[in-house]
């Protein structure tokens, strides 16, 4: 007999500490979608959609448009139909109904702490703010560092990540995002300095997308590894890298890559080099995807989920408020 699910939903908004400045602007607020599945047993499961539209994702309000134009009750044959198109919506609907056997997901009472195995980075704020806020994340126990480029001039930035060189510890990894914001010339004068500062794990997409044959010959030229993020925001455009020739390291946000059932069917067959990374959801879909984190990451590289201090608000609280406001 089919198993119908009765579901709700509610749309949320979480401000951040303080705008978060990368390449594609600057980002204040953070929406999303919190689902909540319930079986004739009466057993509740628990869901995220976080999309993140300039990253290739569907958007916020293509998301609610599609909770609202289903039925109050739904089957597995229904989540797992759920198009590509919308890969936050199938990343949000499998994880409430379960990531193994269809068993639904743990509610938010028993949110469970993350698989021990795993490593954290601290996003560290951009700009000269970084030169500080790295030492709170330190004596937090974090031993490897995020920090977004691209964002101002050159000369600035290579200038501020000298001084952020020489003041983090020998002990400590770095790494570089510049969301796709380089030029060639730009890129080749990173890799340069990260080369001669060997401190920093990955420079992450470096170049916009469609200037993947570019990326893969500068990661054959220096000795700092290149990572993709954008270039492989969605399961279609993972497979499509990995096709191409791409053995480097992947930057999987598995809250905007579809659905996680495939997505773990390919990360183990392929046996890629990945690090899991936020998309500043809440902890209903951080447990979903550090699930999946503690399956599929086994290089010892740190995730990239150190975001919790980017929020004012107790998440507990948040989502308590959430949920009985309405």
């Amino acid at each position: 007999m089919t198993t119908l699910y009765r579901w709700e939903f509610r749309p949320y908004q979480r401000r951040f500490r303080q705008p978060m400045q990368t390449r594609h602007g600057s980002w204040e607020v953070r929406e999303g979608i919190i689902l909540r599945l319930t079986d004739g047993r009466g057993q509740v499961g628990w869901g995220e959609i976080a999309p993140i539209p300039w990253f290739g994702s569907e958007t916020l309000e293509q998301a609610l448009f599609f909770c609202q134009q289903l039925p109050l009750e739904i089957t597995a044959t229904d989540i797992f139909s759920i198009p590509a198109e919308l890969p936050a919506c199938q990343f949000g609907f499998e994880s409430a109904l379960g990531l193994e056997n269809g068993d639904l997901a743990a509610g938010r009472q028993g949110i469970s702490p993350p698989p021990s195995s795993l490593l954290f980075s601290c996003l560290l704020p951009t700009g000269e703010a970084a030169l500080h806020s790295w030492q709170q994340g330190w004596n937090c126990g974090y031993r490897t560092f995020k920090w977004k480029i691209g964002v101002a001039i050159i000369e600035d930035e290579l200038k501020l990540f000298d001084q952020l060189v020489q003041a983090l510890p020998q002990s400590a990894q770095l790494r570089l995002d510049a969301n796709g914001g380089l030029t060639r010339q730009t890129t080749h004068r990173w890799l340069k300095a990260c080369d001669e500062a060997g401190i920093v794990e990955f420079l992450e997409q470096p170049l916009p997308p469609e200037e993947f044959e570019v990326m893969q010959a500068m990661s054959d030229r220096y000795a700092t590894s290149i990572a993709l993020d954008e270039s492989v925001a969605t399961l279609e455009q993972l497979e499509n890298s990995y096709q191409k020739g791409w053995r480097g390291i992947f930057v999987i946000k598995a809250a905007i890559a579809g659905s996680p059932k495939r997505l773990r069917q390919f990360c183990k067959e392929q046996d890629i080099d990945t690090v899991f990374s936020s998309v500043m959801e809440t902890p209903i879909g951080r447990q979903a995807a550090l699930q999946l984190a503690g399956e599929l990451s086994h290089r010892d590289r740190a995730v990239g989920f150190g975001v919790y201090h980017w929020f004012t608000e107790d998440e507990r609280e948040f989502l308590e408020r959430l949920w009985n406001s309405h």
